[in-house]
C-alpha cells in the first residue's frame, strides 16, 4: 500500500511561481529570447511562461516545442515503442537566447537529450534551463537557471508534476515511486 502524496504545490503557488520565474527570466533581458517546451507537461508550463513574459512588456516571445525522444539515452528502457511526436519550432533557433523548459529536474538526461536535440536544429547564443521542480539526484552535470522549487528528495520517492491541460488540475505532489509489476516468467 503506498501512502498518499504530500501536495508541495496547489494552483495558486504554481501560478505564482511561473510569475517569479518569468520575472526572473525578463530581467536577464534579451531582444532573442525564446521558450522552448520539453514534451508532455514542460510545454505546457512552457506556454504559460511565454505567456507571462509576454504580458511584462507586452513584447512577443516566440515558442517551440521540442520532443526529445529519439534522443533518450533510456529509450530501450522508457519503452517498448516509444512514442515520437513532432518538435514544433518554427523560427530559427541560431543566434537565439533560448529558454528551456520542463517540468522536473531529476537526474539530467531527459535536459541532455534537449540540448542534442536543440543543438541539431542550430547554433543558439545561449539556452538557459527552467524547471519548476528541481529535486536533485542528478547523474549527468545540469544545472538549472531557474528553478521555482527545489525539494530534495531520495531515490524511492516521485515528484509529480500535474498541469489542468493534461490531468485536469494544477498541482505538484512528492509521493513514493511506484514501480510497475513485473509478468512472472
Amino acid at each position: 500500500m503506498t501512502a498518499t502524496p504530500r501536495v508541495l504545490m496547489d494552483a495558486g503557488k504554481m501560478d505564482r511561481t511561473l510569475a517569479r520565474m518569468a520575472a526572473e527570466i525578463r530581467e536577464r533581458e534579451s531582444d532573442t529570447l525564446a521558450v522552448v517546451g520539453i514534451r508532455t507537461r514542460g510545454v505546457h508550463l512552457a506556454a504559460r511562461l511565454r505567456d507571462k513574459l509576454q504580458r511584462i512588456d507586452d513584447r512577443q516571445v516566440d515558442f517551440g516545442i521540442l520532443d526529445i525522444n529519439l534522443y533518450r539515452d533510456d529509450l530501450s528502457m522508457v519503452a517498448d515503442h516509444p512514442v515520437l511526436r513532432k518538435t514544433e519550432i518554427s523560427f530559427p533557433v541560431s543566434g537565439r537566447r533560448l529558454v528551456l523548459v520542463d517540468d522536473v529536474l531529476y537526474t539530467g538526461r531527459t535536459i541532455r537529450a534537449a540540448l542534442d536535440a536543440l543543438t541539431d536544429l542550430g547554433r543558439p547564443t545561449a539556452i538557459q534551463l527552467a524547471v519548476l521542480v528541481d529535486r536533485g539526484l542528478r547523474e549527468v552535470p545540469i544545472q538549472p537557471d531557474f528553478i521555482g522549487m527545489a525539494v530534495p528528495t531520495q531515490a524511492d520517492q516521485h515528484v509529480r508534476v500535474l498541469v489542468r491541460e493534461e490531468d485536469g488540475v494544477d498541482r505538484v505532489e512528492l509521493g513514493e515511486r511506484v514501480l510497475p509489476k513485473r509478468e512472472k516468467p
